[in-house]
């Protein structure tokens, strides 16, 4: 930063014209941070300015704080403010946004327990200065309760700072769209994508609140700074709508841009459909890497529904590409680079094809047979996202090791392990089963089976609950990998401690963790990790295992064998790579999509299930078919040979994963 003291007034000016700029499209300024965690630095140490000048005049500083996964780097960071640099909270008065209507203040998915949880009991904060909407106030008497909470805000001097997050339905707090412009804090009913997205949180979407009291937009408008924050890819869409579409009451986050003093704080992942980074080449001068070049002939393709060979310098100059020419132009030989650059990422050899050429390969020739590594968050994700591609290189020879690193028993419904206890005690009746002097199999199946008729829905289950259900998965995972001929030997469940330890949202990892990671890939040295890279949300499963591993690659970057080790990154169920980022494209033949389609059938647990169901309902075979096709498809559309299917694959660099 200092080196920016030096520059002179004229540079200055042409810095600030740049951003502008860049950022012109932008109707809320939008500051992109490395991750959430640098954004998170920024935002505690505003608050933490405005708690220390408020407290020299002698002053409270007024928050409006909210909850989910958004904010809780800001709320770790101000923990770590107040026990190592000594920030008192003793002259914060707190009002949270909102509340699930009918959750007591002990339910473990109640906003009480989460800022209790996470922040107040952490600090010093006076426990009469914190405010969060009841939940539990009678029906009759919800109207009375909002009112006094609006006059509380005010009593209170109104919000010196409000942080928000904001949901894929475009809410901030609970205003769902329709929200009006000057509504106030009020009984609302919850949107179906928004109970969707919480079902995970509540261990089915049947225990989701159909209601929740929330703060209004116009509460929120009241306050004098507003800061509002979006993590990972699923939040692409919303944000992009919120900062670059006009006012909708229809997308409430976008009328917070009339407020004089607003700004928005993203990752790269969800600021990635802003006009910026989409086509950055329509708001300024770039610098034409490789990857950009690509994905700038791959869009107009798209754009102009021609294939790659086809276009045309009038194409170019037509829709704002006119400098590619100039510098790498005409049309013909610049078609030419992108198509041999983008035909040269399909291999049918994914670990390498042995005493072949492999200068336009993805991968390398040798040493072949490699040993790759298949690493999934939880036990479905490897088969589903790329169980093509792992019986691919499981039949050409390579050895293929399946790493399940959560027990994934938080998405085993209750009713399936039911189901499964069942099956237990008829079998111990049916065939005397008895197993020695203890508890038959039928009796420990008896008992397991009243305590989940009698735990509460939000419980997470004892530890012998839990326990069959991670069998059941392990078992759907067995079963899966027998339909793509992949042997038992080959899977590793790893159970990390960080899973079983909380609930979703709410996981606090480890060095056991880590340590358990660098064990296995000390042992199997491999030559191809694959991995998710948690993309979609930082804060679910796969975003923790993510950091996870780049933890652990971290502590043997020094080993030999790292120096031959490649990473790939696949995405999640429901998501696909633009083609632009595509590294290496594995063609699934009619026969290899349906033996992967039946391998996904064996995931019992996980059909018509919360956390995977798509918005419109559709099972999760149904996603992954669509996603694998739609690859194909893309391909396709821009003149590269027909296929059935793809699976989609990123390299990582080694350069990128260590200094993340």
């Amino acid at each position: 930063m200092k080196s920016f003291c030096y520059l002179n007034n004229a540079i200055l000016l042409s810095l600030r014209i740049m951003a502008r700029e860049e950022e012109q499209f932008e109707r809320i300024p939008t500051q992109i941070c490395r991750d959430s965690e640098a954004a998170a630095a920024v935002v505690a140490a505003e608050i933490a300015q405005l708690i220390r000048e408020r407290a020299k005049e002698g002053l409270n500083a007024v928050l409006g704080l909210a909850t989910g996964s958004t904010p809780l780097p800001v709320y770790r960071e101000l923990v770590r403010l107040h026990k190592e640099e000594g920030l008192s909270f003793r002259n914060v008065i707190t009002f949270n946004l909102d509340e699930y209507f009918g959750l007591s203040d002990e339910h473990p998915e109640s906003y009480h327990q989460f800022m209790w949880e996470r922040l107040f009991k952490r600090v010093d904060i006076p426990k009469d200065q914190v405010h969060v909407p009841s939940g539990t106030v009678d029906r009759s008497d919800v109207y009375g309760f909002c009112d006094s909470y609006e006059k509380a805000i005010e009593e209170a001097g109104g919000l010196d700072y409000q942080i928000l997050g904001i949901g894929r339905t475009g809410h901030i707090g609970f205003n769902e769209p329709g929200s009006a412009r000057d509504s106030k804090t009020r009984l609302v009913t919850l949107d179906p994508l928004t109970r969707l997205d919480a079902a995970r949180d509540f261990l089915g979407e049947a225990n989701v609140p159909l209601f929740a009291i929330t703060m209004g937009v116009g509460t929120i408008l009241k306050a004098r700074k507003l800061v509002l924050m979006a993590w990972g890819q699923s939040k692409a869409s919303v944000v992009r709508d919120a900062v670059e579409g006009k006012p909708n009451e229809n997308l409430p986050a976008s009328l917070l841009q009339g407020h004089d003093d607003v700004r928005f704080f993203s990752d790269k992942t969800a600021s990635e459909e802003l006009i910026r980074f989409r086509v950055p080449w329509l708001v300024g001068s770039v610098e034409w890497t490789p990857r950009l070049i690509r994905k700038a002939v791959l869009w107009l393709s798209n754009t102009v529904k021609k294939p790659i060979l086809k276009l045309q310098d009038s194409d170019y100059n037509e829709h704002g590409l006119g400098e590619l020419l100039i510098e790498l132009g005409p049309a013909y030989g610049l078609n030419i680079t992108v198509f041999n650059q983008t035909q040269h990422t399909i291999t049918g050899w994914p670990g390498g094809k042995p005493n072949a050429d492999d200068t336009n390969r993805p991968e390398r020739s040798t040493p072949f047979p490699k040993r790759a590594l298949v690493l999934g968050s939880e036990p479905h994700e490897d088969i589903l996202c790329m169980g093509g591609t792992a019986h691919r290189l499981r039949n050409q020879g390579s050895e293929v090791t399946l790493a399940y690193l959560s027990s994934g028993n938080l998405a085993v419904p209750d009713n399936l392990a039911k189901q499964t206890l069942a099956l237990m005690s008829e079998l111990e009746r049916e065939m005397e089963f008895k197993k020695g002097d203890g508890l038959s199999l039928g009796q420990f199946a008896d008992v397991i089976l009243k305590e989940i008729e009698d735990k509460r829905e939000e419980d997470n289950g004892s530890e012998a609950v839990r326990r069959i259900k991670a069998l059941v998965r392990r078992n759907e995972a067995r079963d899966a990998a027998r339909i793509l001929k992949i042997d038992r030997e080959a899977q590793e469940f790893l159970d990390l401690p960080f899973y079983e330890k909380g609930r979703y949202r709410n996981f606090v990892t480890s060095d056991e963790d880590v340590k358990a990671l660098v064990s296995l890939l000390e042992r199997v040295k491999p030559h191809q990790v694959y991995v998710s890279g948690g993309l979609a949300d930082p804060g679910s499963v796969s975003g923790v295992c993510y950091r996870l591993f780049c933890e652990a690659m971290k502590q043997l970057k020094d080993k030999a064998w790292m120096k031959h080790c490649r990473v790939w990154s696949y995405r999640a169920v429901g998501q696909e790579w633009p083609l632009f980022e595509i590294d290496m494209a594995v063609p699934l033949s009619p026969d290899e999509l349906a033996s992967k389609i039946e391998a996904s059938f064996q995931y019992r647990s996980q059909r018509s299930q919360f956390p995977f169901r798509a918005a419109s309902h559709r099972e999760i075979w149904q996603q992954t078919d669509e996603v694998n096709r739609s690859t194909a498809a893309a391909y396709d559309d821009v003149g590269m040979a027909e296929y059935e299917a793809i699976e989609a694959f990123k390299k990582i660099e080694l350069e990128d994963l260590l200094s993340s």
